[in-house]
C-alpha cells in the first residue's frame, strides 16, 4: 500500500498535550487539481495601474477575471462605462480614457496572457451600455439628471448583429453595440498563450440595485434564463470552442432564490437554471453553459463583525471565525454563525459538495467556479490562514476556477497565502497538481493538503496549516514514499514577503517538523 502517514502531536495554549492525530495520505489515489483555482480579479483601483503592476505581482496566478459591476454597462466600442450604485450612477472613463474600440480589453488580454494566465472576460447582457464618458468634471452626476437619460446616456446592446457581418473597427454611428461582434474580435486578437473564456455579465440577481438606472425591475428566473440562453448562443456561434460561465450569482440568496424572484415557486434557482440550460443546449445541439459560476462572500460573524470586513485591530472572535470560515465550503459538521445557517435550521452549509451534487443531478458535466470571493483580513495572519485553507479546499473538492476579489501586491498576508501554493520558495516552486486524499485532520486546529507533481513523481508537497496559537510538532512517517530530502517554508504573523525556512529532520522514512503558531508551512519532500 503506497501511503504517506503523518503523525501529529499538538499542544494547546495551556501546554496540555492533545491526543496525537494520525493523518494518512494515500499516494495511490490521485485526482488532478484544476490549474485555474489560483486566480484573481483586478481590485477597486484604476485598471491601468493594476495592469502595470501585473508583471511583477502576478507570480503564480493562473487565472485573471475582468469583471465586476463596472462591466455590466461597458461599451467595448469606446471603453465608456457606468458606475452604477458603486459610484453615483455616473458614466465616465474609469475603464479607459482611450476611445479605441476594445482598448481596455486588449490591454488586459495582452498583459495577463503574456504571463500564461487564463482570462475570463465579461460579456454585458443587460441590454444597455454607456454612451459617453461624462462630463463629470465639476461634480459626480447621476445619469438620471439628464432628461430621457436611457435614450441619451445609454446605447442599446444586443446579443447578435443582424446580417452576421462582424467587423473591426465596429460602426460607432449606428447607435447599437453587438456582443457577438465583441467576442468575434476577441477571438482574433487573443494570444494562443492561454485560454480566454466569457462570462454572462455579473450578478444579475442584484441588477435592480446595482444598476437601477437601466434595470429598475428585478429579473425573474424566466427573464435571466432567456437572457443567458440568447447570449450564450451568440457567443458559441462565433467562438464554439470557448467556455461560457454563468450566471455569476452574487451569493447564497442569489443561487438559492435569485434574490426572492416572484416566479421562484419554491424552486432552488441553481437547480432550475441548470435544468433550463440543459434543455436549451439539447435544443441547440451544443452545450451553452460550461461553467456554473457563483460568488462567495462569507456571511460568518465573530464578535458581532462580519469576517470579510478588514478590522484593525481584529477582534479575537472575528479572527477565530475567519480562520474557521473555510470549513463552510465543505465540512458537514461545521455550523458557522450567520443568517445562512439560521435559514437552514442551524445546519451546515457544506457548499461545494452540495453544489457538485446538484450539478450531477441537473446538468452533469458542468464545471463549477467561484469568480469572486474573499475571507477578509487581507493584511493579517487570520486572513492568510483562511485564504490558504480555501485554496486547499478548492483543489480537494474539484473546483474548476476561482478568483479572489480585489487582491493586490500591497495586501501581503493574503498574497503570501497564495504564494504558499504558487511560489513557496520565491523561486517559482509550486504545490503539486495531483491531489491526494488526506484522512485524520482536526479541522478546528489544522488542515493538511497533499499533492504529487505530474511532471516529477519523485516530488511530494504538503501544505500544513496550524490554526492554533501554539507550536505544533509533526512526526511524519513517509512509509512507501522514501524521503531523501525535505525542506519547509513558513508564512506566519508578520513574515509575508520572504517566507521563513524551518528545520526539517529526516531519516529515510522519518520526518520531524514543528509548525509555528498560526502558520502556513509548505513542505517539499523528494525521494
Amino acid at each position: 500500500m503506497l501511503t504517506l502517514l503523518i503523525s501529529l502531536t499538538a499542544l494547546s495554549k495551556f501546554t496540555t498535550p492533545l491526543r496525537a492525530a494520525e493523518i494518512i495520505v494515500d499516494v495511490r489515489k490521485q485526482t488532478p487539481i484544476s490549474p485555474y483555482i489560483y486566480g484573481v480579479n483586478y481590485p477597486d483601483t484604476w485598471i491601468d495601474d493594476w495592469l502595470k503592476a501585473w508583471p511583477a505581482f502576478h507570480t503564480g496566478f493562473t487565472f485573471a477575471r475582468e469583471g465586476g459591476n463596472r462591466f455590466t454597462a461597458y461599451n467595448w466600442e469606446t471603453n465608456a462605462s457606468n458606475a452604477g450604485a458603486d459610484y453615483f450612477f455616473e458614466n465616465d472613463d474609469y475603464l479607459g480614457v482611450s476611445n479605441e474600440p476594445g482598448q481596455t480589453v486588449h490591454k488586459f488580454l495582452s498583459t495577463v496572457q503574456a504571463t500564461g494566465a487564463a482570462v475570463l472576460l465579461t460579456v454585458p447582457t443587460l441590454g444597455y451600455v454607456a454612451a459617453d464618458k461624462g462630463p463629470n468634471t465639476d461634480k459626480h452626476r447621476d445619469v438620471n439628471l439628464t432628461p430621457n437619460y436611457l435614450n441619451t446616456r445609454f446605447i442599446r446592446s444586443y446579443a447578435t448583429k443582424p446580417g452576421g457581418k462582424l467587423v473591426y473597427p465596429p460602426d460607432t454611428t449606428d447607435n447599437a453595440v453587438y456582443q457577438d461582434e465583441f467576442v468575434n474580435w476577441v477571438e482574433k486578437v487573443k494570444s494562443p498563450n492561454s485560454p480566454v473564456w466569457f462570462s454572462l455579465d455579473n450578478e444579475p440577481d442584484l441588477w435592480h440595485s446595482t444598476h437601477l438606472r437601466i434595470a429598475p425591475k428585478a429579473p425573474t428566473y424566466a427573464d435571466i434564463i432567456a437572457n443567458n440562453v440568447e447570449y450564450a448562443t451568440a457567443i458559441k456561434q462565433v467562438a464554439p470552442q470557448t467556455l461560457v460561465f454563468g450566471p455569476s450569482n452574487y451569493g447564497w440568496y442569489g443561487f438559492r432564490a435569485f434574490q426572492g424572484a416572484p416566479d421562484a415557486n419554491n424552486r432552488i434557482f441553481f437547480d432550475a437554471y441548470l435544468d433550463a440550460m440543459r434543455a436549451a443546449s439539447a435544443t441547440a445541439k451544443k452545450r451553452l453553459l460550461d461553467v456554473y459560476d457563483i460568488h462567495w462572500y462569507p456571511e460568518a460573524i465573530g464578535g458581532g463583525v462580519r469576517i470579510i470586513y478588514n478590522q484593525a485591530p481584529d477582534k479575537p472572535e472575528t479572527r477565530e471565525a475567519r480562520i474557521q470560515a473555510p470549513r463552510s465550503l465543505w465540512d458537514p459538521t461545521y455550523v458557522e454563525q450567520s443568517w445562512i445557517t439560521k435559514s437552514l435550521g442551524n445546519k451546515p452549509i457544506a457548499l461545494l459538495p452540495d453544489l457538485q451534487s446538484r450539478i450531477a443531478a441537473h446538468y452533469p458535466g458542468t464545471k463549477l467556479s467561484i469568480t469572486e470571493y474573499e475571507f477578509g483580513g487581507r493584511d493579517v495572519i487570520s486572513g492568510a490562514l483562511a485564504q490558504a485553507d480555501a485554496l486547499g479546499v478548492f483543489g480537494r473538492y474539484g473546483l474548476f476556477a476561482a478568483c479572489h476579489w480585489g487582491l493586490n501586491s500591497g495586501e501581503k498576508a493574503a498574497y503570501a497565502a497564495f504564494r504558499s501554493f504558487t511560489d513557496f520558495d520565491r523561486q517559482g516552486s509550486r504545490f503539486g497538481d495531483l491531489e491526494l486524499p488526506v484522512v485524520g485532520e482536526s479541522p478546528v486546529e489544522d488542515s493538511v493538503y497533499a499533492a504529487l507533481d505530474s511532471k516529477d513523481r519523485g516530488r511530494l508537497t504538503l501544505v500544513v496549516i496550524n490554526k492554533t496559537a501554539s507550536s505544533k510538532p509533526f512526526h511524519i512517517n513517509s512509509l512507501a514514499f522514501h524521503v531523501r530530502s525535505a525542506r519547509a517554508f513558513v508564512v506566519k504573523d508578520g513574515v509575508y514577503d520572504s517566507p521563513a525556512t524551518s528545520p526539517v529532520s529526516t531519516n529515510y522514512t522519518m520526518i520531524n517538523y514543528s509548525a509555528p503558531p498560526l502558520s502556513i508551512s509548505t513542505i517539499e519532500l523528494r525521494r
